[in-house]
């Protein structure tokens, strides 16, 4: 179910990438509310200020990435121009099997949704998505995913394999920069003393990481521990740039 070598050494580069909706927020506070950014654009500010966007932001990146590569692939979509809306992208090797990968929901890797392909296989398995197991159900047309817990809880989701038009995903790209639904932060990182992939959330003054061992809160800062340090700290984005994004949810009244 793993993805090839050429799809995985394109996928590594975005290793310490967060999904982030700061960079909309602090950008909104600089004032291009309605502005989509270009690819160019968001390595520039990644390299400068350590940020790097929403999931239309790290498919579009991504899909950039793959093609200087001379992988074929495609962006897909749920729910386009909403603000429930998801991007995501399907990458193909060389025999045309196709890849799921979604960088905004932080897999560790991407994986095989073609169920005629060799080694498609729908067990419920590990390494491909932090603090669950996952199963694959696809019939070449919609793959349904299901997230299996430590604690036994599930959850699933279902991902249109045909591509979308890329006219209309840059719009709901678009789209979505110029909404300011909530402050998030997600980040796969890896633990140093046991080498286990973990997933760490902030959302709306509540942070949290899910492993393989469970569901844990972390403590809300206090002395001089701030929101806007302790995610500076975790994701890489500045913290001047954080502080301000922060500011601009706050005034919305979303925290």
């Amino acid at each position: 179910m793993k993805a090839t070598d050429e799809i995985l050494r394109v996928w590594k580069r975005f290793d310490d990438f967060p999904m982030e909706t700061l960079t909309k927020a602090w950008l909104h506070a600089s004032g291009d509310r309605f502005k989509p950014r270009s690819v160019d654009l968001m390595r520039e500010q990644r390299e400068q200020y350590g940020t790097s966007g929403n999931c239309f932001d790290l498919a579009l990146w991504l899909i950039d990435e793959l093609r200087s590569e001379g992988i074929v692939c495609y962006p897909v979509g749920e729910k386009l121009g909403t603000e429930d809306a998801h991007g995501a992208v399907i990458a193909l090797d060389k025999e045309g099997n196709r890849y799921l990968c979604d960088l905004g929901d932080q897999w560790i890797q991407p994986i095989l949704v073609d169920p005629g392909a060799e080694g498609y296989t729908e067990a419920e398995l590990p390494g491909f998505f932090p603090g669950a197991r996952i199963a694959v159900f696809s019939d070449g047309v919609h793959a349904k995913i299901r997230y299996i817990r430590p604690n036994g809880k599930e959850s699933r989701a279902v991902f249109d394999l045909k591509p979308a038009g890329e006219a209309e995903f840059r719009e709901a790209a678009a789209h979505s920069q110029s909404l300011l639904s909530l402050p998030l932060v997600e980040r796969r990182m890896k633990m140093c003393t046991t080498g286990r992939i973990v997933h760490w959330e902030y959302e709306r003054g509540e942070a949290k990481i899910s492993s393989d061992r469970g569901l844990f809160r972390e403590s809300e800062p206090y002395g001089e521990d701030t929101w806007a340090r302790r995610i500076s700290r975790r994701s890489g984005i500045d913290e001047t740039v954080v502080r301000m994004a922060l500011d601009v949810y706050e005034a919305e009244g979303l925290i």
